[in-house]
């Protein structure tokens, strides 16, 4: 009687285990139909393991239903295209009973400021983080330490290729493809070559900077993209002037400080390809510092094309600039897209399931309404 006693309990365990190990309720027929309800058991013992079959169930249910909690920690969190992005993770989450929260310190980004964030971050027990890298050696050896089970991926700037092992997948752009874009919409406007400027908002480490910057080069000065690519120094009829690129602009007084200076000083730059949207973060005030300066340009014929990267222009007054020719193309990164991709991503990951090494998101070119919007790309 003992011994038939413990192996009805010895069953009911090992059916309750193969309850809330269940992926989904295809077990159930399974289990319905397998040598468990085959073999003669007492009416007692049956019983039990009926109860114990839903009680395994209400508890799988519940593990289930728990929200998950994911962090993108941005460079900065006062930026329109980390805002976007946060936006696009949140509502993913959200649709799914989950949670996306936006971290990062505000102001100018920095590698220290961000450490602090992400250590901070990576206290609170998250399902998941997702990390645009400031400086990836320094996080690496730093913050990353603390990084466990958690599991990271990155986005818009990923780490450097030593320490990549530490994250499980990248979303964002094919930085370099994108740099390339750039270069292609510079000689729709300057086909016969030009003397080109690239005004960003970070510094040279920024990996994904070195990735556009490289792409740019590449396109311009005809170099295969396996290839890599040094200033342009004429090749292709295109140059850089010594004191190109030029660094910095992380606020737009600060860009348009630096643009206004480069086209006043005689350089004889007629292409700029802005990095960052700061110089038309308010479309008012670059209007009302750099037209007449522009307008002037104009008149000597030396107007130069201004390309700039901005985060979805959905904002009729950025779009107007455009029209009124003082911006020629911008080139839009889907940031939105973007967040809907982390969380997606996070998710699987929190789940034990496998995801992509990369995944991509399209941008788009926007030009004046006079010529026709170049299709998005990945």
């Amino acid at each position: 009687m003992i011994m038939k006693g413990a192996s009805c309990q010895l069953q009911i365990v090992h059916d309750w285990l193969r309850v809330t190990d269940a992926k989904d309720l295809s077990f159930l027929r399974a289990f319905r139909d397998s040598q468990v309800f085959a073999v003669k058991r007492s009416p007692l013992c049956r019983f039990l393991a009926v109860v114990s079959l839903f009680l395994g169930l209400l508890s799988a249910s519940l593990a289930r239903a728990e929200p998950l909690q994911f962090a993108v920690v941005a460079k900065r969190v006062d930026h329109r295209y980390f805002i976007l992005i946060g936006e696009g993770c949140a509502e993913a989450a959200r649709a799914q009973g989950d949670t996306c929260l936006l971290l990062g310190p505000p102001g100018p980004a920095h590698f220290r400021l961000q450490n602090a964030v992400l250590e901070q971050a990576l206290a609170r027990n998250l399902d998941g983080i997702a990390l645009s890298v400031t400086h990836s050696k320094w996080l690496a050896d730093h913050a990353l330490k603390r990084l466990g089970q958690t599991p990271l991926i990155t986005f818009d700037s990923d780490l450097e290729p030593a320490e990549r092992h530490l994250r499980r997948g990248f979303v964002g752009l094919d930085s370099l493809a994108f740099g390339q874009r750039l270069g292609t919409l510079a000689q729709r406007f300057r086909p016969q070559g030009g003397r080109l400027c690239i005004l960003s908002a970070g510094g040279p480490h920024d990996i994904s900077y070195q990735e556009h910057l490289k792409g740019i080069r590449q396109q311009l000065g005809g170099v295969p993209s396996h290839e890599g690519a040094d200033r342009l120094s004429g090749g292709n009829g295109w140059s850089e002037p010594d004191r190109c690129p030029v660094f910095g602009a992380d606020t737009q007084q600060k860009a348009l400080f630096q643009l206004t200076t480069l086209l006043s000083s005689g350089s004889e730059v007629d292409t700029i390809i802005s990095l960052s949207p700061w110089l038309v973060y308010r479309a008012d005030l670059y209007r009302r510092q750099l037209g007449p300066l522009l307008a002037e340009l104009d008149k000597k014929g030396a107007q130069p094309a201004i390309i700039i990267i901005t985060p979805e222009p959905d904002d009729a007054a950025r779009r107007a600039l455009l029209d009124e020719g003082l911006v020629q193309a911008y080139l839009s990164t889907e940031s939105r897209e973007i967040g809907r991709q982390i969380y997606r991503t996070l998710k699987r990951l929190a789940q034990g399931e496998p995801v992509s090494e990369k995944v991509l998101v399209g941008s788009r070119a926007y030009l004046p309404q006079s010529l026709p919007d170049i299709p998005a790309k990945r």
